[in-house]
């Protein structure tokens, strides 16, 4: 066998493009529970248990029954079609891990950032880094169990949003709603792409 070819078979399918996209949100939001949802390979999970140590930084107002906490990132992945394959970075929700965030955001074309109406002002950090960096994004509203239910306008207007950015309700524990969210994000990215070529 020849290992130096590097030319792929007459016959063989082209390989899918490889999209990498960026799950954020604050702490306790459903980022770990949206990837792991969607995913269609065992997700790769850095959680670790939260410990009376961390009490005096992690805030619990709202998830008290929450355990662990992610410490570097979750991974999974997604085939939205024979050509497309999305990777699937959730990012830490607290402030002190985000020096990891630059690493991960390199190459994303975007990002998820997932609300909580209960805890709306968490989500604020996210897509303040995303405004700053220019990446396009959209907010998908967790719909949690007891939650107050607000119209999207009432929350694009609280996050203070651009227009252009979308918001949508989700489900993070449903994989197909978890694809919708994510078929909603390339849409967003292709088109503000297209506009930026025009």
């Amino acid at each position: 066998m020849d290992y130096g070819h590097s030319e792929r078979p007459a016959d063989s399918a082209p390989l899918p493009t490889a999209v990498k996209i960026l799950v954020a949100g604050g702490f306790g939001v459903g980022k770990t529970t949206m990837v792991g949802a969607v995913s269609e390979t065992r997700p790769l999970r850095t959680e670790e248990v939260l410990t009376a140590g961390g009490a005096a930084v992690d805030d619990l107002s709202g998830v008290e029954e929450k355990t662990t906490t992610t410490v570097a990132m979750d991974f999974g992945r997604i085939t939205i079609s024979d050509d497309l394959v999305l990777y699937l970075f959730g990012t830490p929700g607290q402030d002190r891990f985000w020096f990891v965030w630059d690493e991960l955001t390199l190459g994303a074309l975007g990002a998820v950032v997932l609300a909580d109406t209960r805890r709306l002002a968490d989500c604020f950090p996210s897509v303040d880094y995303f405004e700053r960096r220019g990446t396009p994004f959209l907010v998908a509203v967790n719909c949690f169990e007891g939650a107050r239910r607000f119209e999207l306008d009432e929350v694009k207007a609280a996050l203070n949003l651009d227009p252009e950015v979308p918001v949508l309700l989700c489900d993070a524990r449903q994989r197909s709603s978890g694809k919708q969210v994510l078929i909603a994000l390339l849409e967003h990215a292709k088109k503000l792409r297209a506009q930026a070529s025009s």
